[in-house]
């Protein structure tokens, strides 16, 4: 499907190198513009009445404070600066990727993959430098009986290198998933210029796809929370791997 092919944006020849500014690098670009332009811009008059995108600002700013500080607790709160960024660059990203025309980086495995990445060698070196070797109890149950104890050790362990894999492609899944939906809806669309059937087939496509819109407007930020809200679990494992 050609919304999701990348490409690169100067040069004929379509080659993808490791240097080559493609639409992903320009939409992820943007991503981070706006974001620049929201909580820089739109917050420097730092009024006591604020104006509607400083509200914004201010909403999303006391929904990701809130969010760390109740499932990791006070600790985890050193770690909100890279926790909302991560929020922030996704929940653009995302909505960025329904403007018709536009590239969904989050759709792609390469792009999620570097975030759940990062996440997982964060709260990993976080986990061994607060807990140092008490951070292994973290796949210790001690509330299991003893014989059972290295079946679920062993099961802890491949669950906890298994993070990063479900943590991307959930997101990436959740993005393609749905874009490839309307385009296939879209794809029912001309039918009203081919055929009579098209008479009764385009408006239902056109109903369906209005409705995977809307749908696609709620998953956007849904996964965005997800991420997040996930890496707050991980780093409260990090932070105290025997609770």
């Amino acid at each position: 499907m050609d919304q999701f092919i990348v490409r690169p944006l100067f040069g004929d020849d379509g080659v993808v190198g490791p240097l080559t500014f493609t639409n992903a690098a320009l939409w992820m670009l943007v991503a981070v513009l706006m974001a620049t332009l929201l909580f820089v811009v739109g917050t420097r008059g730092r009024s006591i009445v604020p104006t509607r995108v400083q509200s914004i600002a201010e909403l999303a700013y006391g929904f990701v404070h809130k969010m760390v500080e109740d499932v990791s607790g006070k600790d985890g709160l050193k770690f909100f600066p890279y926790i909302f960024t991560l929020f922030i660059f996704i929940v653009f990203s995302n909505f960025l990727g329904l403007i018709p025309g536009a590239f969904t980086s989050t759709s792609h495995i390469a792009v999620t993959a570097v975030l759940a990445v990062a996440v997982f060698l964060t709260v990993t070196i976080v986990g061994f430098v607060k807990n140092g070797a008490g951070f292994l109890g973290l796949f210790w149950v001690t509330s299991a009986p003893l014989p059972l104890r290295p079946i679920l050790a062993l099961i802890e362990i491949i669950s906890y290198f298994v993070r990063p894999v479900s943590h991307s492609i959930r997101l990436a899944g959740n993005m393609m998933a749905g874009h490839a939906v309307i385009k296939v809806f879209a794809a029912f669309a001309p039918l009203i210029l081919m055929s009579t059937i098209g008479l009764a087939v385009t408006p239902l496509s056109i109903l369906a796809i209005t409705a995977m819109y809307g749908l696609e407007i709620l998953v956007a930020f849904i996964q965005a929370y997800v991420f997040t809200i996930l890496t707050c679990v991980y780093l409260k494992d990090a932070l105290h791997p025997h609770h």
